[in-house]
């Protein structure tokens, strides 16, 4: 590794702490994206200054924590540098945050501390590596191992048992046998995680390249039962039957569609990943041995709308969520009319048409059908061709001035009802969106 390999502003950084005679070393997952050859967006760094003395070296640096880590933005960098003092922690009483933390006296201090030894790596001035707990090695095998005990690392700060499939699914690793293990039997640890972090690392996996490998480490390790109960118990329930394209279960059927969803959008893989969610509680096998799942969009509706409120999603997450999941089951049909083709985009709202047929989409291939269908194709085709025609009562070539002028009227509520009536008959294509003809049809 050369110096080449790094941006201007972290060489700088580095030969300024050394120039002041710090210890200074790149480390975390940058260290790791570059010797991966994967381009860094998060540069962290450690160092024997206190903060105090770090500022003094950067002076336009920011300093407002309680973890000795100083901030520097550069115009050329999307996030800020962390400049962290070496540290030890003491105990970790609440499974997340350590009790207290001291300065460290060297690099092996800090790094003996981190989370995996893929990230327990620094990188100094020189180039030269320091890997105490063999993390090259463990690119090599492409596995995430703790650094020293598994149990410890867990049971101080239970959100890395997320964080671990969270890089598993980034990076394309498996997770090692033994920090599998460590995973299923802290699991329970995870409730005490604020539902917001636990939030987040599921949509990091989520956006994740891997998304479905991750879910499948997920269900393995036991995390998924305490996060996603509801989704767990898809898992058994039988779908196959006469009449039924389906080929699996509820459960692997939602994480096929996971696995076949084209958007990269977090909300709508997550959609695809508990869009049946509503199907064990609906299940129903019929004297004939078909099984239905009646209305189970709308008790699907509601795990989802429970799930986004204890997930604690956004208000913009929580909607796209909820209509992908409530709609999902629109009907597809060559016969539908362009009247109803425009009820279906004002029930899912314009913002959301291309997500829902992601979904769709997404459903039809983890269901085992084959991609597209025509009906599917000419459905998209319609939506584009009936968005040409007035869709709001706005698109009407005439507006209440027109209404208040041929009717002699005054404002009021009149002329709302006079062009709500006339919008009706044009999308239902009982009249043209003409004006002369709608002032014409104004005065009969």
């Amino acid at each position: 590794m050369n110096k080449s390999n790094l941006p201007k502003e972290v060489v700088g950084l580095l030969e300024k702490f050394s120039d002041k005679g710090y210890e200074i070393y790149i480390v975390g997952g940058a260290v790791r994206d570059l010797l991966m050859g994967k381009l860094v967006y998060d540069w962290d760094f450690t160092t024997n200054a206190t903060p105090k003395q770090i500022l003094k070296v950067i002076p336009e640096g920011f300093y407002d924590n309680a973890f000795g880590t100083v901030g520097i933005k550069y115009e050329s960098h999307d996030k800020p540098f962390e400049i962290t003092t070496f540290r030890t922690e003491g105990t970790y009483s609440d499974n997340r945050r350590p009790d207290s933390i001291s300065w460290g006296k060297s690099l092996n201090e800090d790094l003996k501390r981190r989370d995996f030894t893929i990230n327990a790596m620094a990188l100094d001035n020189t180039k030269k590596i320091i890997d105490p707990f063999k993390g090259q090695v463990d690119i090599e095998k492409k596995i995430i191992r703790t650094v020293g005990s598994a149990q410890k690392r867990f049971s101080e700060d239970a959100l890395r048992m997320m964080r671990a499939i969270r890089i598993a699914s980034e990076i394309g690793f498996t997770i090692e046998q033994k920090t599998l293990d460590a995973i299923s039997q802290n699991a329970p640890l995870i409730e005490k995680i604020a539902k917001e972090r636990v939030k987040s690392e599921l949509f990091k996996i989520l956006s994740s390249p891997h998304p479905h490998e991750g879910m499948i480490l997920f269900k393995s390790s036991g995390l998924l039962e305490k996060i996603l109960p509801e989704l767990s118990k898809c898992f058994g329930v039988e779908q196959k039957s006469p009449q039924r394209h389906h080929k699996y279960d509820v459960g692997t059927h939602l994480f096929m569609s996971l696995k076949k969803c084209k958007s990269d959008n977090p909300v709508v893989r997550f959609a695809a990943l508990i869009h049946d969610i509503g199907k064990p509680q609906t299940y129903k096998k019929l004297d004939s041995g078909v099984i239905t799942f009646y209305n189970h969009e709308m008790v699907s509706t509601t795990i989802a709308k429970n799930i986004s409120t204890r997930l604690k999603l956004s208000k913009a997450e929580d909607e796209k969520l909820i209509t992908l999941v409530r709609y999902h089951q629109f009907t597809v049909d060559d016969k539908q009319t362009d009247a109803s083709i425009r009820r279906f985009i004002r029930k899912v709202g314009l913002e959301h048409i291309e997500d829902m047929l992601d979904l769709r989409v997404a459903d039809r291939l983890g269901g085992g059908a084959t991609e597209t269908s025509w009906r599917t194709e000419d459905f998209k085709k319609r939506i584009v061709e009936v968005q040409k025609e007035p869709f709001t009562i706005k698109d009407l070539k005439i507006g209440g001035k027109d209404v208040m002028k041929e009717l002699n009227l005054k404002p009021g509520p009149e002329i709302g009802i006079v062009l709500k009536r006339l919008f009706h008959e044009v999308v239902e294509n009982q009249l043209p969106n003409e004006k002369e003809i709608l002032l014409k049809k104004l005065k009969e």
